[in-house]
């Protein structure tokens, strides 16, 4: 039985890691301009109610990701919110004041994680086997992942402001690769390789980011001195 668990264990804690991390970086960029104190309640309150909503998406995973057109819906919604997130760090970088509320960073954490969780939730309960102690494993370790890396995220934006770019750039790719995996996008698209796939998700990537630096600046323009 322990040679059956182990190497199960293993695929869901490298599923986790690898799978969580886009996710754990949405967490750091909606909390990270918050105060320290409401930074760790919104992570904390946002973590927990994430790990209440991939119990119920468990039970829906499989149905879910094969419905046409939500992984669509679901990459367009990410690539809004890398452009707003980045736009707004853009605002509070030059001084602009930009309202940053903990009901706003939770349910930023809420809706991105649910749309990104989908994949990491139906990679976890294909490696447990239907082993119900293994799942809720899988699902704790997987909310214990961002809680940290959120936090972690959090820290390093506040101290390199730059590296909201580098976070909203895997927001936004994680968004363009969900938008090619859609059943209704792939019946209505060329068939892509997989090369091609990434490059043109990088493409959509770097679009999404320099739509987000020049609205912020056609915006700025447009704001009365």
């Amino acid at each position: 039985m322990d040679m059956q668990v182990l190497p199960a264990i293993l695929s869901i804690v490298l599923i986790d890691l690898v799978l969580s991390g886009d996710n754990a970086v949405v967490i750091g960029m909606a909390a990270h301009r918050l105060p320290s104190h409401q930074r760790r309640t919104a992570i904390l309150i946002g973590g927990g109610a994430a790990i209440i909503l991939r119990i119920a998406l468990t039970l829906v995973a499989t149905f879910l990701l094969a419905i046409p057109g939500l992984r669509l819906i679901g990459g367009l919604l990410l690539i809004w919110i890398a452009i707003k997130l980045l736009d707004q760090e853009e605002s509070t970088h030059e001084g602009v004041k930009v309202a940053a509320s903990m009901r706003e960073a939770i349910f930023t954490i809420l809706v991105a994680d649910f749309i990104m969780s989908l994949d990491n939730v139906l990679g976890v309960a294909g490696a447990s086997g239907g082993h119900l102690g293994l799942l809720a494993f899988g699902l704790i370790l997987s909310m214990a992942i961002l809680m940290f890396m959120g936090s972690m995220v959090a820290s390093l934006i506040n101290r390199f402001w730059w590296l909201a770019y580098v976070g909203a750039g895997v927001i936004a790719w994680t968004g363009a690769d969900m938008v090619f995996k859609d059943p209704l996008a792939r019946a209505r698209l060329p068939e892509f390789s997989i090369v091609a796939e990434h490059v043109l998700a990088t493409a959509i990537m770097a679009a999404a980011l320099l739509f987000a630096h020049w609205f912020h600046r056609v915006r700025g323009a447009a704001r009365p001195t």
